[in-house]
């Protein structure tokens, strides 16, 4: 019997990288892969758990699944599956809820898929979550999210993924690069690096606290692998983001200059409310080193806007700082209470509707900062890796430095590398470019 499986991944880059591990253990099974949107018999639905939001666009993705096949079998893992499961287990037409543990066994989970009366949940205590589980993610022919670290140590006082996800452990390096070397081996050009602290890359390495290699470590050894063009580090802290990885970085032949580091405050007052792990000056002393060895480099920032007790001083002063800081764009997060978390329990809880300005103030600013970078870009020459999907005619790439490009649709150029100029800014924001070679035309 011909069964097919669809799948929907809320959250990020390493959440990808899971639900592509589990969706190759399930077509080794014999199981058929179909687009979310079509009729599946299974479907399986990876969760996050970072917003509010992420947890009502659960319940939404399951509506749509029995929206496209009533009589399917719908099984609910990730994040949110471990912090809430009795919750997602109630949700109307859920059968399956498997917590950080077992997400990775789903295979032992399904029989006939004939629907359950009520969903069915095994969790775990999260301390249970000691395990490395080695993932990645290839959604085409471009680039791959490699999974190298997961877990963490910190506690941060607005966040729920030590909750979800367990202490800090990683992949070992020759799990890593071997991994590598099977992505290489499909034609990838790109890499993404994805844990949830991978500048702590190497603690658990060998099932205990010790590391037995560093950040710095795993950045070399990924250097020599052959036939991958390029490996992009997507999100480090800025206390673990060593002057020597960044050094490393500006002289690697396949590391991109592009850095994501999260600040979530310009205010060391509500950084110290947040128990972040460092103060607002090695932020910027870290983006001032990148500066200086890489002029080029994209640098993206995640920042929060509305932490209990942040006033309007506090707010300004982080508007302030990212204003006058060389950065290239900001992700930004409105705060929204977590349940079992300290950041919940505290006192001067800011009105949402002062929230959302103070959000609408610094996408604004990410705006402008994100044009006057692409600004700068204008007439050099870059290399552009083409992605594969036509978007309203258009063919869109990025550059190493991360400036998103666009060219008319042309299939032959999927996954393909050109040596470009960078001419203009378009009206929506992405750059027009030229082909350094006259001999291709666009």
């Amino acid at each position: 019997m011909d069964r097919t499986v669809a799948f929907y991944t809320l959250g990020c880059k390493l959440n990808f990288a899971e639900t592509s591990t589990i969706a190759r253990d399930l077509v080794e099974q014999g199981l058929r892969k179909v687009e979310f949107g079509q009729p599946a018999d299974l479907y399986v639905i990876n969760t996050c758990s970072v917003t509010d939001n992420a947890d009502k666009r659960c319940r939404a993705v399951v509506r749509q699944a029995l929206r496209n096949n009533p009589e399917a079998f719908v099984a609910v893992v990730g994040c949110y599956a471990q912090l809430k499961p009795e919750e997602i287990a109630s949700i109307p037409g859920v059968d399956l809820v498997l917590g950080a543990t077992e997400k990775f066994n789903l295979t032992r989970y399904l029989d006939d898929l004939s629907k359950n009366d009520m969903g069915e949940v095994h969790s775990c205590e999260i301390r249970e979550a000691d395990f490395y589980v080695g993932s990645y993610a290839i959604g085409d022919r471009t680039r791959a999210f490699l999974k190298v670290q997961d877990g963490c140590d910190y506690k941060c006082t607005y966040c729920t993924i030590p909750l979800a996800r367990g202490i800090s452990r990683s992949d070992t390096l020759e799990n890593v690069l071997e991994n590598a070397r099977e992505i290489s081996a499909r034609g990838i050009r790109e890499i993404v690096l994805t844990g949830v602290n991978i500048g702590d890359y190497g603690k658990g390495e060998n099932g205990d606290k010790r590391h037995k290699h560093t950040f710095l470590d795993l950045v070399r050894a990924l250097d020599d692998v052959p036939g991958i063009e390029r490996v992009r580090i997507s999100s480090i802290e800025p206390n673990l983001l060593k002057n020597e990885t960044i050094d490393f970085v500006a002289g690697s032949r396949h590391f991109v200059p592009h850095f994501h580091i999260p600040l979530q405050s310009g205010s060391n007052s509500i950084l110290k409310r947040m128990r972040r792990r460092y103060m607002r000056e090695l932020y910027a002393d870290r983006v001032a080193r990148i500066r200086e060895v890489m002029p080029h480099a994209c640098i993206g920032v995640d920042v929060i806007v509305g932490f209990p007790g942040e006033t309007e001083d506090h707010f300004m002063e982080t508007y302030n700082f990212l204003h006058e800081l060389e950065v290239s764009y900001l992700h930004v997060f409105t705060y929204s209470e977590r349940a079992d978390t300290p950041a919940a329990k505290m006192d001067g809880a800011v009105p949402p509707a002062e929230r959302n300005r103070r959000s609408k103030m610094l996408r604004s600013l990410s705006a402008k900062k994100r044009r006057a970078f692409y600004q700068e870009q204008l007439d050099t020459e870059q290399t552009v890796l083409f992605e594969g999907e036509n978007k309203k005619g258009y063919i869109h790439g990025f550059t190493r430095n991360y400036v998103k490009v666009k060219a008319p649709w042309d299939p032959a150029l999927t996954g393909t590398t050109l040596r470009v100029r960078l001419t203009e800014i378009d009206s929506d924001g992405l750059v027009r470019m030229e082909p350094v070679s006259p001999a291709f035309a666009i």
